[in-house]
């Protein structure tokens, strides 16, 4: 199984995550998600597995993050960001999506939840 993981160095959450990767032995790719965030593609990707458990493209936001605030993301999507505009949005500012942001072959999951990650890998 290919497992790719886009995690922020300075991030506890993705520090976590990546403990919990490395104590099961899982081998994974890592990407510096400011550096290289996903792809469109890779976006489009996680938010049908999104939309598979009832969410939408607003999961994928990094809600804490400063930037969200700075560019006032919750007015736009109350104004009616588009799902088209959101996933451009994303892939050209790797601080706006909620991290870490793990992509199996056939799954994905964005933040870090044990239990969830467990399933998934």
């Amino acid at each position: 199984m290919s497992i790719k993981i886009y995690e922020y160095s300075k991030c506890s959450t993705c520090v976590k995550a990546l403990k919990f990767l490395d104590a099961k032995g899982i081998k994974y790719q890592k990407f510096p998600i400011v550096d290289q965030p996903p792809t469109a593609k890779e976006l489009k990707q996680m938010l049908e597995y999104i939309k598979a458990g009832g969410g939408s493209f607003k999961n994928l936001f990094n809600t804490s993050g400063v930037q969200y605030r700075e560019l006032n993301i919750s007015e736009k999507i109350k104004n009616g960001l588009t799902e088209a505009e959101a996933l451009k949005l994303l892939a050209g500012n790797g601080k706006l999506i909620k991290r870490p942001f793990l992509l199996t072959d056939d799954d994905g999951s964005v933040g870090f939840k044990e239990d969830v990650w467990k399933k998934l890998i």
